[in-house]
């Protein structure tokens, strides 16, 4: 039986995030935004610090996630302690079978700007390129550390974490595999021989 949530309460992505790492144990806010810190969540979903608090107080409200009485050193508002619920689980459950998970692609910035770098000043264009791939070799450099400390932590290759960085890391060398072609074949670039104006004008 699906939970069922208000549509104006739809679940975001650091609610989802927050309800998985609260379903390991119990943690405050601010221990859950050291974890996300020290895991890298936030290489592959965007969660704020802000938004951790809010997904807390929404969760807490809906009866997704409740509070553990549990003695610490320090009491306050960022030490009330939570634990996913039942409900919570059920709710994450549910929305994980969404389709929109399989069926979404994204339009990296870069692409845009690719299509229309045919407007770029002489020059600009190589430039930007080599800015690109300077930045990629960055990322493979920094996500392969990332890679290591997270085996050190889980221990073995069969891993989510595991499998997300070693796709990322695929993605990033076949780009700067594709970045040194069109470096290579930059200075054949031409115009559309045949370019489309009027679409559906014959259909009329």
């Amino acid at each position: 039986m699906q939970t069922e949530i208000m549509s104006s309460e739809k679940l975001t992505t650091p609610d989802l995030v927050l309800l998985s790492l609260l379903a390991e144990r119990p943690m405050h806010g601010y221990e859950a935004n050291a974890l996300l810190e020290a895991r890298k969540v936030r290489n592959w979903a965007g969660v704020s610090r802000p938004q951790v608090y809010y997904s807390l107080e929404k969760l807490a409200r809906l009866g997704l996630i409740e509070e553990i009485e549990i003695e610490i050193e320090k009491a306050g508002p960022e030490r009330r302690v939570f634990a996913t619920a039942e409900a919570g689980k059920a709710a994450l459950a549910d929305a994980l079978q969404r389709e929109e998970w399989t069926q979404n692609s994204e339009r990296p910035p870069f692409l845009t700007w690719l299509a229309l770098s045919w407007q770029c000043r002489p020059g600009v264009f190589r430039r930007q390129l080599q800015r690109r791939q300077e930045f990629v070799r960055g990322e493979l450099e920094r996500k392969q550390k990332t890679l290591q400390a997270v085996l050190k932590e889980v221990g073995h290759p069969f891993h989510e974490a595991v499998w997300m960085l070693s796709l990322n890391l695929d993605q990033l060398r076949t780009e700067l595999a594709w970045l040194e072609q069109v470096a290579r074949e930059s200075s054949r670039r031409a115009a559309a021989r045949n370019p489309v104006y009027e679409l559906g004008i014959t259909d009329l």
